[in-house]
């Protein structure tokens, strides 16, 4: 049911996705104007993730939840009654907040709901990356293939379904039983940064800012193609593909595993970006699935389960929170700047600056873990 729970929450937020452009030429803005509504999202979750990063220590694992299932409800009703830009910002900032809430609590409360075993921390953390990766690209996908049925709507099926499937949620998480865990006395508590997990947080940055990438300002970039109704597939598979290889990332260990979406991180969005730019689906979806699998499959649950297992059980609901508050960061602050120089310089050769970017980005973490992996073994001699 926990799982079910992060599905639910996570399958809100990019559920408005393909209809982006539809609610920007309602609204008559642009490029820069879209990617700061969908920057929105985390103006409500970073906040969110700084100061209530720790509230199920002192509230309990279920009560933020059951909050996030409401506030996803209240973002996908907003929508359907206002089909604009306008609404869309706001309905991204609740996500956010909604997202925050899950951030600190999903993890630990799988956790205990598994029990004392020497791998319930690392269980966990696959059991978050499979339910959320899948959550944040089936909305997606769901409103996408409603849009293949009838072009033109604004307010699609899934919005009312998404409304109904909460309702349920809520009512079947309110039954868990919790397990009972020291309360913290403290309402306040923020996210922790344990010191062996940043370069996974970095790593995290990088890989995310791409997925905000494809679901910000590839759906323009489509849209003048006239591919509308690409935008729910690119999001799917640049996102849910993900889980496809994480059994694999699971047999690794976390550092090996993080070299592997290191190098996948580039390649498939620059095969993306030429899929975009040659109005071609097959190199469109090739690279989409490749970058999943780093973005979604490796490097993801590489983090997770370096937090997971480097946080000890007092603090790491707040590490989970300090690791989702790196990857939201790359999430929105490059698509921000790119959705600015779209405006400018237009979208093909945004999304090109991006892709060198990134490839810098990724050589200097390369570089850098080379180095670390060096000063530790020369330390040892």
């Amino acid at each position: 049911m926990v799982a079910l729970t992060l599905f639910l929450i996570t399958g809100a937020v990019n559920l408005q996705a393909p209809l982006y452009t539809t609610y920007a030429r309602a609204s008559q803005m642009g490029a820069g104007a879209q990617t700061l509504a969908f920057a929105c999202y985390v103006a409500g979750l970073v906040p969110t993730l700084v100061f209530l990063g720790g509230l199920s220590d002192r509230a309990g694992r279920k009560l933020p939840l059951i909050g996030a299932l409401l506030l996803t409800s209240a973002a996908t009703a907003l929508p359907m009654m206002w089909p604009r830009l306008e609404a869309l910002a706001a309905a991204r900032g609740l996500c956010g907040i909604a997202t925050g809430l899950m951030a600190g609590s999903g993890t630990q409360f799988l956790v205990e709901l598994i029990g004392p075993r020497p791998a319930a921390a690392a269980r966990a953390a696959r059991i978050v990356a499979a339910a959320t990766s899948l959550g944040f690209g089936c909305g997606a996908l769901a409103t996408g293939l409603c849009l293949l049925a009838a072009p033109y709507q604004q307010t699609p099926a899934t919005y009312g379904a998404y409304l109904f499937c909460a309702a349920c949620g809520v009512v079947l998480l309110a039954m868990i039983r919790e397990p009972s865990f020291p309360r913290s006395s403290a309402w306040l508590r923020m996210p922790v940064f344990p010191r062996q997990t940043l370069i996974y947080g970095v790593a995290i940055l990088i890989a995310w800012s791409t997925v905000g990438m494809v679901i910000a300002l590839v759906p323009v970039a489509l849209a003048a193609h006239g591919h509308d109704a690409w935008t729910g597939f690119s999001t799917f598979f640049v996102i849910s593909t993900g889980l496809i290889v994480q059994p694999v990332a699971r047999k690794l260990s976390p550092a090996r595993s993080l070299r592997l979406g290191m190098l996948l991180v580039p390649c498939g969005f620059t095969v993306l970006i030429a899929g975009v730019v040659y109005s071609s689906l097959p190199l469109l979806l090739t690279g989409a699935m490749l970058a999943s699998a780093a973005c979604y499959g490796f490097t993801y649950l590489a983090g997770l389960s370096a937090n997971s297992t480097c946080s000890t059980d007092a603090n790491r609901a707040r590490a989970t929170s300090g690791y989702f508050l790196f990857a939201y960061f790359g999430f929105s602050v490059p698509v921000i700047a790119s959705g600015a120089l779209a405006d400018r310089v237009g979208v093909h050769s945004a999304l090109w600056i991006f892709d060198g970017a990134i490839i810098v980005a990724t050589a200097l973490l390369a570089l850098s873990m080379v180095l670390r992996s060096s000063i530790r073994r020369y330390r040892t001699i």
